[in-house]
């Protein structure tokens, strides 16, 4: 048997990829030497998620006096969170071996390695396919001098049965702010450093500064500027030395390594040929195309957007020019998400990038705290902007605040499709809700708000 498509990889992209070529009249194949779902399912996305949930659940109990509930002697059970993460996770992963079966896809639980550009093999069998769907996935980035006994990763952090007394996140990103909010949510002390100017880097400042300020009143020592000299372990405890504004050296308990992630690009794609840029990931054109022709790649192995949504989408591309549709991935209005308290979305274009590049705007902006919805869940930390052109088009959408993360969509709606101030303040939004927001900002970028 030859298969139309071979994908090797079973996370975001991979599987998405495989049901929609096998939809499209496909005979597919699909090799996962690890868990189905890949990282977002098992130490991503999904766990991540699970967790965060208890945390919120907890600060919503600690709040229950604002709303005139008493509740006393609330705890955390590690135990029974991490039982249900894996309850969580495991309905996943059957999901998507459900999903792969219902297709009539062949699945293999077992490493796959390419041996041409028409073969691959898994243990002592070869097959045969016309068309290869890159689908690898990445892995922590780890370096010295974190090379040290214990320190965890993202893909670790998962392994441990209770709260650290003292916790240092390494790296402001989205998963390092997300593990801030979870631990010191239950009376861990939680030091961020951060080696650029803010926390989020790939964000605005005043969505960093905003965060920061929560995490502060959360008890969270935030450095910014800031890099590790050294690491020493002595026992159960880490010595660390920083250097910022100057030098200085903390003891924890726990180390997080949040730095990013690298491509898993093993031998055999290296041998195959395929291109690759400096960093290591695998080149691609706006096809998900490498520069083999029979050759795709999508989801973290191209290192374009880390992020499971885009991965899928890019999966989804690739099998549609496979059968010849010629279908290009368009990335004007990505959206990214960050499940901290507040929640903050954010899709097309920043604030801060517009400035840098001196390129003319036109800003709307509201506070949470003015908002009806917001008052009613004791809310106040947060804002949303409304960024157009001199002519009213809409070019990115901030969201700061709570479900921040479900009101976006209607800024990628927008900012996709080309949409102007006008052409969004047509439309009746529902109050009390979060979602106003995004009209308050509308009004106030078109210069007649109503309550501003």
């Amino acid at each position: 048997m030859i298969y139309d498509l071979f994908v090797i990889g079973g996370g975001p992209a991979g599987y998405v990829s495989a049901i929609r070529a096998s939809q499209l009249g496909m005979r597919v194949a699909i090799a996962e030497e690890k868990f189905w779902g890949g990282t977002c399912t098992n130490v991503g996305c999904i766990p991540t998620k699970a967790w965060l949930a208890s945390s919120e659940l907890f600060d919503n109990v600690k709040r229950a006096k604002k709303f005139g509930i008493s509740l006393e002697n609330a705890s955390i059970d590690m135990k029974r969170v991490k039982a249900r993460t894996k309850r969580v996770i495991l309905r996943n992963r059957k999901g998507i071996e459900f999903l792969l079966k219902k297709n009539d896809i062949d699945f293999f639980d077992s490493h796959a390695t390419i041996k041409d550009t028409h073969k691959v093999k898994i243990g002592d069998k070869e097959m045969e396919f016309r068309n290869l769907l890159l689908s690898q996935g990445s892995h922590p980035i780890k370096f010295p001098p974190f090379d040290v006994e214990g320190i965890l990763t993202s893909d670790e952090i998962f392994s441990i049965d209770e709260i650290p007394q003292r916790l240092l996140i390494v790296g402001g990103g989205v998963i390092g702010l997300e593990m801030a909010t979870f631990f010191s949510a239950f009376d861990c002390k939680v030091t961020i450093v951060e080696i650029m100017d803010h926390v989020l880097p790939n964000m605005d400042s005043d969505v960093a500064e905003t965060l920061t300020d929560t995490l502060k009143k959360r008890g969270v020592d935030i450095h910014v500027k800031t890099k590790t000299i050294s690491v020493d372990k002595k026992v159960d405890e880490y010595k660390v030395v920083f250097e910022g504004e100057e030098r200085f050296e903390k003891k924890f308990n726990k180390i997080l390594l949040s730095v990013g992630r690298k491509p898993n690009v093993f031998d055999d794609v290296k041998d195959l040929g395929i291109d690759l840029d400096k960093k290591g990931n695998v080149l691609t054109d706006e096809y998900m195309r490498t520069n083999i022709e029979n050759v795709y790649a999508a989801g973290d192995v191209n290192g374009k957007y880390m992020l499971a949504h885009v991965a899928s989408k890019e999966g989804i591309v690739a099998a549609m020019n496979m059968i010849g549709k010629e279908e290009k991935i368009d990335y004007t209005a990505v959206p990214s998400v960050v499940f901290t308290t507040p929640e903050i979305a954010t899709t097309g274009k920043i604030e801060d990038e517009l400035k840098l590049k001196n390129i003319d705007y036109i800003k709307g902006i509201f506070p949470m705290s003015a908002l009806g919805r917001a008052r009613t869940l004791e809310v106040s930390d947060g804002f949303a902007k409304i960024l157009t052109d001199k002519n009213g088009r809409i070019l990115g959408l901030t969201v700061v605040g709570p479900m921040a993360t479900e009101v976006l969509m209607e800024g990628v709606i927008a900012v996709q499709n080309g949409f102007d101030i006008e052409k969004l303040l047509k439309h009746i939004h529902p109050h009390p809700t979060i979602s106003e927001i995004v009209m308050q900002c509308a009004e106030d970028a078109s210069g007649m708000p109503i309550d501003k």
